[in-house]
């Protein structure tokens, strides 16, 4: 017997068919199926929208919530109006709360009566946003007060006699 018959009698025994051109191209194919693969015009290769896939993918890794919260921020002006939304602009949203900054304390105490208002059109329109409550703060006031400590008195303006 030579050395190619007993070679070919080997892989015989360990494939169990004939090794050679023909089988290359579907031992492809079984190991596709084996891996799940799919065969072209079977159901579910139809293709996709690429924005139901990456509502897919930030659904997976949990990206609803913030992307909610910055579209909420950058839609302020269809939640509120154009008008009120020249005078009062959303700083952030932390542990459910959302904290907008208004140019007067007018308009804040305007925002503050009609907070039932936006709330319910906020969840309604941006539920994943995780809104629970709106903060409304008037313009920053000047401070005399620096760094995390303070000392009550009357602080630099303390030159009384």
């Amino acid at each position: 017997m030579s050395e190619a018959s007993s070679y070919y009698r080997h892989l015989k025994e360990l494939f169990g068919k004939d090794p050679g051109y023909g089988q290359r191209r579907s031992a492809r194919t079984d190991r596709a199926a084996a891996r799940g693969g799919s065969q072209p015009f079977e159901p579910g290769r139809e293709p996709r929208g690429l924005g139901g896939l990456i509502d897919s993918l930030a659904d997976e890794l949990g990206w609803t919530s913030p992307l909610a919260k910055s579209e909420l921020i950058a839609a302020w002006a269809d939640v509120v109006g154009e008008e009120t939304a020249k005078h009062s602009e959303p700083v952030g949203i932390e542990d459910g709360v959302l904290t907008v900054r208004c140019d007067s304390t007018s308009w804040a105490t305007q925002l503050r009566l009609m907070r039932t208002e936006l709330l319910v059109h906020i969840e309604r329109r941006f539920e994943r946003a995780g809104v629970e409550s709106i903060r409304f703060l008037g313009p920053d006031v000047p401070s005399w007060k620096r760094g995390p400590r303070s000392v009550p008195g009357r602080g630099p303006r303390d030159t009384y006699g």
